[in-house]
């Protein structure tokens, strides 16, 4: 079947369709095709919902709707008819045309906007529609993630105040088990499952019924420990003793080695008393590595076994009991750490909502959590889904393989009337045949790479298979449709992709109970792609110098990251140079047409960037920044910083080197050489000089003004702005204003003082993340999550090489009742067969998602893939 027929099928508003779109495949397309085909139907548009993964894609969405929409309110009758055909299949009437034409207007009058939105804004705009119903303060906020750290941190300090009052403090014993740079990520990853971890906590047995099914899940008792097993174990009966005390005395007839581990069995034989305080020594006669490691391959000699021949078999029967036994041992002191953990995830969770309670705030976890306990909880949901039936017919989920699974409640709850005995036909355009409700999904397993934000590739088959069920009990039409044709990408490029994953191992997690080939159909099958690899850039030999050796030498540029960028960019440089053609377009190379990927933001991203600038080609720096890492910003701190301590001569000299004052070396020189008292004295002593002038002027507001008041005026009517972005360059832009966003958010949420806002401001790792896909002539250097759904005609692949290492500290474990319960294990050893398994069940995932990014890479390119 054409491509054409395959989009029209998915399009087809007379069917719910689920739809796996591979990357390139037009699967945005789609989804305008649908939209723009439900709307003929003359379906309101204040009826149809599309749910995207970002604002980005929303926004792309809206754009193309109301640019497809806008050209037939202003087509003609012949061009008009054509696009319909088109979209349709089949010629269309002047009825339809008439209504075609009118669609921009009805558009744009949609009372709230057509709902092309993300799934947190739907949640947010449904809570503050039925605030009452959810439990919520009808004024409440949504933090964003500063906000959230914050909040989280005062949830934090209170917890352990608290806790440190305590007869038993849970975090002195917490504490014991690990260093404080491993709490620090425990405190991430908890924050990262806090959703989930919430659901289990609000479950009716609450923190007790979670700590119980640990136990369970690690098959111990409830409460049963590592000193009842040891005393159980060490009882006489438990074991063979008389046959152990005869091996042993043998064995302290033979060699050394054999004899130190004899005596060590009769002494532990001997003293039945203290068998549990010394059972840790008792294991080194019969496991390596003191007890831990495994079995003795030869734990007794020929000597030995021709005294004692029954020795080996009662060796084998202990080392069994007793592998056993530290299983168990292991599993008990998992158990104790977990509940030691979730005992302060409890009230830290705890407190942390009534923090936001407090302050009527809430986070994005929070908006899916509470839209879900809305529509499923009780009469007030039934009153919700009572007026949301009233107005929503159609439901759109765009990038359904990211979608996570409290998420995906919140869908399965709006749709669940949609294929009901009530979904009958519409009636409105008989020729569309449409019913009254339908759900479309998209998406792709190939591309599920946010694990992170607790997404489930294996979700979006168990929900295709949900739906699917449910349509064709309702004897509904339902249509799986799967996209392959790229229109994206050159042969060329496509059968490298094709190619690189048709080795199974390398196809593990790209394809989910599949066992058929990546396969891509090329649309551009008259234009031709590059696919170059080029040798890994390895370290060079560094001859190691005397540690008092002067650092004079710059040995940067001898490093694997500064050598690539290097070649990269003085590749590029030579397109740009030379004038290199990009045939697909018919024009020549720009840099805009170039995107650099790698797996994560590390010191080749900071060395691209600077051997571009470096060649004078035109970059759009980095997606994500830290604020206070900024030069722009660290200057406005600086200045800061100054207004609070004029006394402190190494900052005020930063300030007057810094583009806010501009001075050089030889003026800076001038003023501070020979200076009796500080720099500032020495500068006050020259009134007539523009930098004591500035400065002057700004110390006598400080006490008066608020940091976003002194700042903005600093930077706009001061004129600051500019001299800024005259030496560092537009990129400094975005700093400059998130800083200010920062100073007016300060603001709102604290007593505003000036150094109340530079501490809060260093305290907190803001981060900025830019949307480089504006549109500039400029090359993109970004990680490949960052450019989900980007292409460009030219994609190196610098970063290829380096094996995912990261292993999430907390570890899900399937318990009873299908349920995951986490499991910490604060040292390896500590680890027994359930956590072992956890683990390699987490390390399978992360390699299949690895696998993912890596496609998601390879599929970014359109003519050339380095």
């Amino acid at each position: 079947m054409p491509v054409t027929d395959h989009q029209r099928l998915a399009a087809d508003p007379g069917l719910s369709a689920w739809v796996t779109a591979s990357a390139g495949t037009g699967k945005t397309h789609v989804l305008t095709d649908r939209v723009l085909r439900l709307l003929l139907t003359d379906c309101l548009p204040e009826r149809i919902l599309c749910l995207t993964f970002t604002r980005a894609a929303a926004a792309e969405m809206a754009i193309r709707l109301h640019g497809r929409l806008g050209a037939w309110a202003s087509a003609s009758d012949e061009d008009l008819r054509f696009d319909l055909m088109e979209l349709t299949g089949h010629k269309v009437d002047d009825e339809k045309t008439r209504l075609a034409r009118r669609l921009f207007s009805r558009v744009l009058d949609t009372p709230g906007g057509f709902k092309v939105q993300t799934i947190h804004s739907f949640c947010e705009a449904l809570l503050r529609r039925f605030p009452l119903e959810a439990g919520l303060a009808p004024h409440f906020r949504v933090m964003d993630e500063r906000q959230a750290k914050d909040v989280l941190n005062l949830a934090l300090h209170k917890v352990l105040q608290e806790d440190a009052q305590q007869s038993k403090p849970l975090a002195a014993d917490l504490m014991a088990l690990i260093d404080e740079g491993t709490f620090r990520k425990i405190l991430t990853d908890i924050s990262v499952d806090r959703a989930h971890l919430q659901m289990l906590l609000d479950s009716p047995e609450g923190i007790t019924g979670l700590q119980n099914k640990v136990y369970q899940t690690l098959n111990l008792v409830p409460g049963e420990n590592e000193a009842s097993l040891l005393q159980l174990a060490c009882r006489d009966g438990k074991f063979e003793g008389p046959e152990l005390q005869n091996i042993a005395a043998a064995m302290s007839k033979g060699g050394k080695i054999e004899q130190r581990r004899g005596q060590i069995i009769l002494d532990w034989l001997s003293r039945p008393a203290d068998r549990i305080k010394t059972f840790d020594v008792y294991l080194a006669a019969f496991f390596t590595e003191k007890g831990n490691g495994k079995p003795y391959a030869k734990p007794l000699t020929k000597k030995t076994m021709a005294i004692v021949p029954r020795g080996p078999k009662t060796i084998k029967n202990e080392v069994t009991r007793l592998e056993a036994l530290r299983h168990q041992l292991n599993a008990t002191r998992v158990a104790a750490a977990t509940e030691l953990l979730l005992a302060i995830t409890a009230k830290l969770i705890g407190c942390y909502g009534l923090e936001k309670q407090r302050q009527a705030l809430l986070d994005y976890d929070d908006l899916v959590l509470k839209t879900g306990a809305l529509l499923t909880g009780g009469t007030g949901a039934d009153w919700v889904l009572y007026k949301l039936d009233g107005g929503l017919s159609h439901i759109l989920i765009d990038e359904a393989q990211d979608t996570n699974p409290e998420q995906w409640q919140v869908v399965r709850k709006l749709a669940e009337e949609f294929f009901s005995s009530e979904n009958t036909i519409n009636g409105v355009d008989n020729s569309y045949n449409v019913p009254a409700r339908t759900l479309f999904a998209v998406g792709d397993v190939k591309q599920s790479i946010y694990s992170f934000q607790r997404a489930d590739p294996s979700a979006f088959q168990s929900m295709q298979h949900h739906f699917s069920t449910k349509a064709i009990a309702a004897k509904q039409r339902w249509q799986p449709v799967e996209l392959v044709r790229s229109f994206r990408s050159t042969p060329e490029v496509l059968a490298a992709v094709d190619a690189i994953f048709a080795d199974p191992d390398a196809r593990d997690g790209l394809e989910l109970g599949s066992e058929k080939d990546i396969g891509h159909i090329p649309n551009r099958v008259s234009d031709s792609g590059l696919v170059e690899i080029w040798p890994t850039v390895s370290p060079e030999k560094v001859h190691s110098e005397e540690a008092w050796t002067p650092p004079t030498k710059q040995n940067y540029h001898k490093t694997p990251e500064a050598r690539l960028a290097g070649r990269v960019a003085d590749q590029i440089a030579n397109w740009l140079e030379t004038g290199e053609m990009l045939v697909s377009k018919g024009r020549l190379l720009a840099p805009g047409d170039i995107l650099i990927l790698v797996q994560r933001r590390a010191t080749f991203v900071e060395a691209m960037v600077r051997a571009l600038k470096q060649r004078r080609i035109p970059v759009a720096g980095v997606d994500r920044m830290v604020l206070t890492e900024q030069l722009a910003v660290m200057d406005l701190i600086a200045l800061g910083e100054f207004l609070l301590l004029p006394d402190d001569d190494l900052n005020l000299a930063t300030v007057l080197k810094s583009p806010l004052i501009g001075w050089d070396e030889d003026r800076l020189f001038e003023l501070a050489h020979k200076r009796n008292g500080s720099l500032w004295e020495a500068l006050c002593l020259r009134q007539e000089s523009n930098a004591y002038r500035t400065l002057s002027q700004l110390l006598a507001k400080v006490n008066f003004a608020l940091p976003f008041e002194l700042y903005a005026e600093l930077l706009g009517a001061g004129g600051v702005r500019r001299r800024i972005l005259a030496r560092l360059g537009p990129d400094a832009n975005d700093p400059i204003n998130e800083f200010l966003n920062l100073a007016l958010a300060y603001e709102r949420d604290h007593t505003p003082s000036l150094q109340g806002f530079l501490y809060w401001l260093r305290r907190g790792e803001t981060v900025i993340k830019r949307d480089l896909d504006q549109g500039r002539d400029e090359v993109r250097v970004m990680t490949v999550h960052g450019a989900k759904g980007l292409e460009a005609p030219i994609v190196f692949l610098a970063d290829t090489v380096r094996v995912p290492e990261m292993n999430p500290t907390l570890l899900w474990s399937d318990g009873l009742d299908n349920e995951t319960i986490p499991l910490w294990a604060p040292i390896r050893t500590m680890e027994e067969k359930t956590i072992t398994q956890s683990r390699q069940r987490a390390a399978i995932d992360r390699d299949r998602e690895y696998r993912r990014l890596f496609y998601v890479a390879l599929t970014r390119a359109a003519d050339r893939l380095y």
